[in-house]
């Protein structure tokens, strides 16, 4: 079993930056891959990206491309999101979910097995 809690976060202005955590409970995480999804008021839940449980690969959706940038310190169990750049249109709550598929960094909600809570993120224009 693994226990997912993002934080960081908040309102930001546009243009501006934030670093999303996860962390995690449970020995096991550094054996799961660990992708970030996110949903919109009135939208579906969509993916942003992932990461394998190395860290070696990583996938990412075509519009946070060059602006986000997901990491992890297994040591710490944890996995970031920094995002860059940000733009009215990503205010979303941010969620984080892991895989037992470890080498996984596929945008399949489905995939996924374990779900955190959310952080809101609000960027203003």
């Amino acid at each position: 079993q693994v226990q997912l809690v993002e934080s960081g976060g908040r309102l930001v202005q546009a243009g501006g930056s934030l670093r999303l955590s996860c962390t995690a409970s449970g020995r096991t995480f550094s054996t799961y891959a660990v992708g970030w999804f996110r949903q919109a008021p009135g939208k579906e839940r969509e993916f942003v990206a992932a990461i394998s449980f190395s860290g070696g690969n990583t996938g990412y959706a075509d519009f946070v491309k060059g602006r986000f940038t997901i990491s992890r310190d297994n040591a710490k169990n944890a996995v970031y999101l920094q995002m860059n750049s940000l733009k009215p249109e990503d205010t979303a709550v941010y969620y984080c979910a892991g895989s037992g598929r470890y080498a996984y960094t596929g945008a399949q909600s489905d995939a996924y097995d374990y779900w955190g809570q959310g952080t809101q993120v609000t960027v203003s224009s």
